[in-house]
């Protein structure tokens, strides 16, 4: 698959009522949102089943059913978290095991309405036991079936992708990467680029943090239903350092004449072994904040002015790249 180097997130249009959610959300302005990347050269779309627990992926299959298949993206989806009907906001638990795995890609195909998924992935490493190399070969035999094209893992480690890799090849490593989180670029990364594993990455603009738009007031306002109130990273001490390597975006962002968010994004598509970057909005106008990225190529000096404003603020861990 030839992908953009930003895709929509679609974890926020999920909307409110679970663990992770942002707050409730409007569906029309949702899908608004999604129909407007596409229509601006996005070519796919990053859901998971526990977003909005199944509501994301509804959502992305009404937008796939008004497109003409010649038009229509690309669908990653993602597996491995089961939660409770009885209690929608209790953390969903991190499962491996081979049957609840083929339950959960035969729910994830009827909601996006689709036969195959593009790109699959095991979410989180699993919590019940079940060993790695019992859910990978599940979804080794998933693709081969057919009813995934493209197989992978997000948020796991290094010794977890080299066991992995040993049944299998790992087609991509789904971590988190921004400015503020740089952890994975240690080791994740650089085993990526030599093991030839695409890496999509999400939150590059760390949940809003470097939007450019963010404030300590806006931080200290998030309802009690948006996840970010509970986040360390939207609280003092990190919030005023993160806000401060925001700031120091800026002129990059006006040397270039495009959005401070747009800055954040195409830094992580400049990190060595990024294949692409996911992107989130919840309207078409959040996509215009950012869509610029895919394009936008930091030349040096900016990369050096970054790299400079990390360390001068103390965003953040992982290496100062």
């Amino acid at each position: 698959m030839n992908i953009t180097r930003v895709g929509f997130g679609a974890w926020a249009i999920g909307g409110g009522g679970w663990a992770f959610a942002w707050g409730d959300q409007d569906d029309d302005q949702s899908m608004a949102a999604m129909r407007y990347a596409i229509e601006r050269g996005v070519n796919w779309i990053d859901t998971a089943a526990v977003y909005g627990l199944g509501h994301s992926e509804e959502l992305v299959g009404r937008v796939l059913r008004d497109l003409p298949n010649d038009k229509r993206p690309y669908v990653f989806t993602k597996c491995g978290l089961i939660w409770d009907e009885h209690d929608r906001t209790a953390v969903a638990k991190r499962i491996g095991r081979p049957e609840s795995i083929r339950q959960e890609i035969e729910r994830s195909l009827k909601r996006l309405g689709v036969e195959r998924i593009d790109l699959y992935q095991v979410h989180w490493p699993a919590e019940d036991g079940t060993p790695i190399e019992e859910y990978w070969q599940t979804l080794l035999d998933l693709k081969r079936e057919g009813k995934a094209r493209a197989i992978g893992l997000s948020n796991h480690k290094l010794d977890q992708l080299e066991r992995a890799e040993r049944l299998g090849h790992v087609d991509t490593l789904q971590p988190p990467l921004s400015a503020i989180r740089r952890d994975v670029a240690a080791a994740e990364l650089p085993w990526c680029h030599n093991h030839q594993t695409g890496v999509i990455v999400y939150s590059p603009m760390q949940s809003g943090l470097l939007t450019g738009s963010f404030s300590e007031a806006r931080a200290a306002a998030l309802p009690a239903g948006d996840w970010r109130s509970r986040s360390p990273e939207f609280q003092a001490p990190r919030l005023q350092n993160n806000l401060a390597l925001a700031d120091a975006l800026r002129p990059i962002a006006a040397k270039h004449k495009t959005a401070v968010g747009a800055v954040a994004v195409a830094w992580t598509l400049a990190v060595p072994g990024v294949t692409g970057a996911i992107v989130g909005a919840r309207s078409p106008e959040q996509v215009d904040g950012w869509i610029r990225a895919a394009d936008l190529t930091l030349d040096p000096s900016d990369l050096k002015d970054i790299a400079s404003a990390i360390e001068r603020t103390g965003a953040g861990t992982g290496p100062v790249l």
